[in-house]
């Protein structure tokens, strides 16, 4: 069983580097969480499985709250490596190191707040632990089925909505980071966030006088996404800059901070997500705070069919929050719109 696990882990580690096809997702998805699934014991699927119509399948967060689903803290060595190669199913090369230096944070939070407060240890390991990460399947996974799963905990929830094998959708995607960059320890100067900051950052450093005043929507920094954990968001005012006001290199920029947030995902999942995009029609870049780094700062991008969000204002600006979220597809409501509607046909 370990051997079988370290090779799903590892196949699926390299699935961003092997030559792929429109929807190879879908069957690999199914494959790596059947393969998750056959691992557990009854009681431990009792936690990960649901219907998938199941009200859980949109009650996602992004705090270090209690959740519904499979913690990793419950599950074997080799079932915690059958979890992250469905993890690694649906991420790419990129997305995958993030997740998983995200998850490590949780012990460099542990190791700061038990150190300010020795008594408080023990309450301290319980709410900062890197296995306290949830494993979620919604519905029969199925190469040409419509089903779902979820790997969400602090600071990050990664949901993906598959229909009859062919069309798939990967939001919200959230990836957050605390610290924004570690100050003290063996991991010092790490900044997982690095390029959503500093891309960003230099898209608005790029801008004239007259853009700027285009650009900012607020003089200071929301203290928290606008979108928050909603279920459901809608396109927010179009304030910011257009891209037809921008240069073609601020153009450039603005597309990789884009890319950036869609290549979290597998290849093929960020190059269609990325068509879609193109197809939507003109995109708004909007900052509010300040400009250098350090200071509180928020952007947003946002387009007719989705919109990103990027905080990083708590802990004196060392403490981000980034989404992507799409307004009709977040979990597959656009696609399972047309499922609803022909499963009523198929039974007049």
């Amino acid at each position: 069983m370990k051997s079988i696990a370290r090779c799903l882990l590892l196949a699926a580690l390299l699935l961003p580097a092997m030559p792929v096809r429109a929807h190879d997702a879908d069957a690999q998805m199914a494959e790596f969480a059947n393969a998750f699934l056959g691992s557990l014991k009854e009681e431990q699927r009792a936690k990960a499985v649901f219907k998938f119509e199941d009200e859980e399948r949109e009650n996602w967060h992004f705090i270090p709250r209690e959740r519904k689903g499979l913690p990793m803290k419950e599950m074997t060595d080799q079932q915690r490596l059958l979890a992250h190669a469905l993890m690694a199913s649906g991420l790419g090369y990129r997305g995958m190191m993030k997740a998983e230096t995200i998850m490590s944070l949780e012990e460099v939070l542990y190791e700061m707040e038990s150190a300010a407060d020795e008594s408080k240890r023990a309450a301290t390991r319980e709410k900062r632990d890197p296995s306290k990460y949830y494993v979620s399947i919604f519905g029969t996974p199925n190469p040409t089925g419509t089903w779902g799963w979820r790997i969400e905990g602090h600071h990050l929830s990664m949901n993906f909505s598959i229909k009859d094998g062919k069309f798939l959708r990967a939001t919200p995607s959230f990836f957050g980071s605390n610290p924004g960059e570690v100050m003290v320890g063996p991991m010092k100067g790490l900044r997982v966030m690095h390029n959503e900051e500093e891309l960003g950052r230099t898209l608005v450093k790029s801008l004239n006088d007259e853009q700027w005043k285009k650009a900012v929507v607020a003089t200071e920094a929301p203290k928290e996404m606008i979108t928050a954990a909603e279920h459901k968001v809608n396109p927010l005012k179009p304030d910011g800059i257009a891209d037809s006001d921008l240069t073609a290199e601020q153009k450039a920029q603005l597309h990789l901070i884009v890319r950036e947030y869609l290549e979290r995902l597998r290849p093929e999942i960020a190059d269609e997500a990325w068509q879609r995009i193109e197809k939507s029609g003109p995109i708004f870049f909007g900052w509010a705070g300040g400009k250098e780094r350090g200071e509180p700062h928020y952007y947003r991008v946002q387009g007719k069919t989705f919109l990103l969000e990027y905080d990083n204002v708590q802990n004196g600006a060392n403490h981000v929050h980034s989404v992507w979220r799409d307004f009709d597809g977040d979990f597959g409501r656009d696609i399972l719109a047309e499922h609803y509607k022909a499963e009523h046909a198929d039974n007049k």
